[in-house]
């Protein structure tokens, strides 16, 4: 009877843990569960001249620690973009690491923003940091923000105060195969 007893307590409590768990770490175990997989997608909405039309995009899941997640995104032959999230004290970081061809940075790289709050689990909002309006004014006022579910990622900006709004989807029923390195990284 003691060791029911004390069965039952154990999985109420691990049950009581996860019910607990914030919406930033849930969404950071849902796209965990990504890891390894790649996905191709399709533009959703971009301003006209956008040169993502017409190309094949695709994100890879590539790189995932405790506290890091590395998402390679590929926009047709062009392989210079990481989205890099990192997850701490229950807020989610988002910057974007640019590359040459060569690997080195980029003058415009590692923009983004941070959570403000621990968010929900199949959505995240990122405000432009300061460093971003160091380095990009214009795109101070940009808010990205990243959608997961059971069928969909989508990775989204809108610059506040104009008509700028870009939005990808990527459809993670169907994962693709593994492409090559984004520039910068080795096999």
């Amino acid at each position: 009877m003691k060791k029911i007893i004390l069965f039952l307590i154990v999985f109420i409590t691990i049950k009581a843990g996860a019910q607990q768990e914030s919406g930033a770490v849930q969404f950071w175990k849902n796209l965990k569960n990504h890891c390894g997989n790649s996905y191709e997608g399709t533009v959703i909405e971009a301003p006209e001249n956008d040169s993502f039309r017409g190309n094949k995009l695709v994100m890879h899941v590539r790189s995932c620690s405790e506290n890091t997640i590395r998402i390679p995104f590929f926009v047709g032959e062009d392989k210079s973009r990481t989205w890099v999230l990192s997850l701490q004290n229950d807020r989610i970081q988002l910057k974007h690491d640019h590359r040459h061809k060569d690997g080195t940075p980029d003058e415009v790289t590692q923009y983004g923003g941070t959570t403000s709050n621990a968010g929900l689990p199949n959505i995240q909002f990122f405000p432009a940091d300061q460093e971003t309006a160091d380095l990009i004014s214009y795109a101070s006022t940009n808010v990205w923000w990243i959608t997961i579910d059971e069928i969909s990622f989508t990775y989204n900006l809108r610059r506040i105060g104009t008509d700028r709004l870009f939005s990808v989807r990527f459809d993670l029923t169907k994962p693709i195969s593994t492409p090559a390195a984004p520039w910068g990284w080795e096999e």
